[in-house]
């Protein structure tokens, strides 16, 4: 019994397999014949490990500035706080990890069968992560392993089946369509870009009609665009902290203007590779899981991984990428030099690109440009607000964590999670 669930934890961990089978059930429930299948399913499959590729590619690119605005921060050490380490939670809690990943899938199945609520949450490693932080917070208020495997499934449940619901017509002004949402810790930050964008956008001109001259139409090309803004942020870092500290804190020892060069076309290519897979899966899944709707959940579509939405507004990414770092680096300085927290808050490169990236998405679709940078402005302050407000409920467990990927709904469910957890018996 051990080893068949932790062949289903693997397999839902993995995420080119799991929507693999997800595209292999539709398309058999369809009754397609042998070949349709098998290439559907492996197109979907390939599509997936391209979309995960790219995705490496664009962290790899953006890592090596987290260290550089340390350095302009002068933070010497961003150890949050002693912890026990996600390392150390994952071989001590794995088992309750993973018997609560599935039972909150199962219950979304249900829910998606039986209630108005038509979506399954197919983003399979954050399916792994949120009972990851879920079990942490449990650990954190005392609970028995028997109370954190129910209270991780119940509150990874709750948050799969509650938060793609909230984004669904958000996503929907984007898409114009409503053949899948967006499964992704992305749901606050999206939300309150999206309110921000409508507030304080205009609906007449999107990030996605920006006018080129026709001497620079190659910047239509977001592979060019993305590579050429990604240089200038690695010069601009460079020339704030000094070329030669700025070479040190990279971890180069190329000239720096080509190790400029090379990280920015390494953006564009990460961003070309994951729009590639997003394409490819999004061809194969989409028909696929209609197959899963029509049989067993009727009207129910899939809740997807962020970077699908990237193709609908690749300008709005790279806007939200970058004016989300400055305000939130920003908001690093002035809290830090207000003492608001007692603890070193690190830049967040990650969540400024994937998290807010998507929300700028949202923001535009709700006011344009204009909506897309006002929301995407006030999602980067938002952003360092909600680590601040995770790490001490993680202080013990996995701030380690937290401050490299947080900033988003496991900030923000995190708390939630600490204030239900103190209503179990002995929490």
């Amino acid at each position: 019994m051990q080893t068949v669930m932790d062949f289903l934890i693997e397999v839902i961990r993995e995420p080119a397999i799991f929507l693999g089978l997800i595209a292999l059930t539709g398309l058999l429930l369809l009754r397609k014949d042998f070949s349709s299948v098998v290439s559907g399913t492996a197109k979907t499959v390939i599509g997936v490990v391209i979309l995960t590729q790219g995705t490496n590619i664009l962290m790899n690119s953006i890592a090596p500035l987290t260290e550089g605005f340390n350095v302009m921060y002068n933070i010497d050490n961003p150890e949050v706080a002693p912890a026990l380490g996600a390392d150390t939670i994952l071989s001590q809690y794995g088992t309750q990890i993973g018997l609560a990943m599935l039972i909150a899938f199962l219950i979304n199945l249900v829910v998606a069968r039986f209630t108005p609520i038509k979506h399954v949450f197919l983003t399979g490693h954050m399916l792994f992560w949120f009972p990851f932080i879920f079990v942490a917070v449990g650990i954190e208020n005392d609970l028995s392993n028997t109370q954190l495997v129910l209270f991780a499934s119940i509150l990874t449940a709750l948050y799969i089946i509650i938060a793609p619901a909230l984004l669904r017509p958000f996503v929907r002004k984007v898409t114009q369509s409503d053949d899948f949402i967006i499964g992704h810790p992305t749901t606050i930050l999206s939300l309150i870009a999206g309110m921000v964008g409508k507030l304080f956008g205009t609906k007449g001109k999107s990030s996605e009609d920006i006018k080129f001259p026709s001497s620079t139409e190659f910047l239509r090309e977001i592979s060019i665009t993305s590579s050429i803004v990604m240089f200038f942020v690695y010069i601009v870092v460079s020339m704030i902290i000094g070329f030669d500290t700025a070479s040190t804190a990279f971890g180069v020892e190329q000239n720096l203007i080509i190790y400029s060069v090379m990280q920015g076309i390494l953006f564009g290519a990460g961003l070309t590779v994951l729009l590639l897979g997003v394409r490819m899966m999004l061809a194969e899944i989409i028909p696929a899981f209609q197959g899963i709707s029509q049989k067993w959940i009727p009207n129910a579509v899939p809740a997807l991984d962020a970077p699908i939405l990237f193709p609908y507004a690749p300008n709005a990414v790279l806007i939200g990428f970058v004016v989300s770092m400055i305000t939130s680096v920003a908001t690093i300085f002035i809290t830090g030099s207000m003492g608001v927290f007692s603890f070193v808050i690190v830049p967040l490169t990650i969540t400024c690109f994937f998290e807010i990236g998507t929300a700028a998405i949202i923001a535009n679709g709700q006011g344009g440009l204009r909506g897309a940078i006002a929301g995407s402005a006030v999602a980067g302050v938002v952003m360092i607000l909600l680590v601040g407000l995770s790490v001490p409920i993680l202080s013990g467990t996995a701030a380690d964590w937290i401050v490299i990927f947080g900033g988003n709904d496991f900030s923000l469910w995190s708390f939630l999670g600490d204030l239900i957890a103190r209503l179990f018996p002995g929490g």
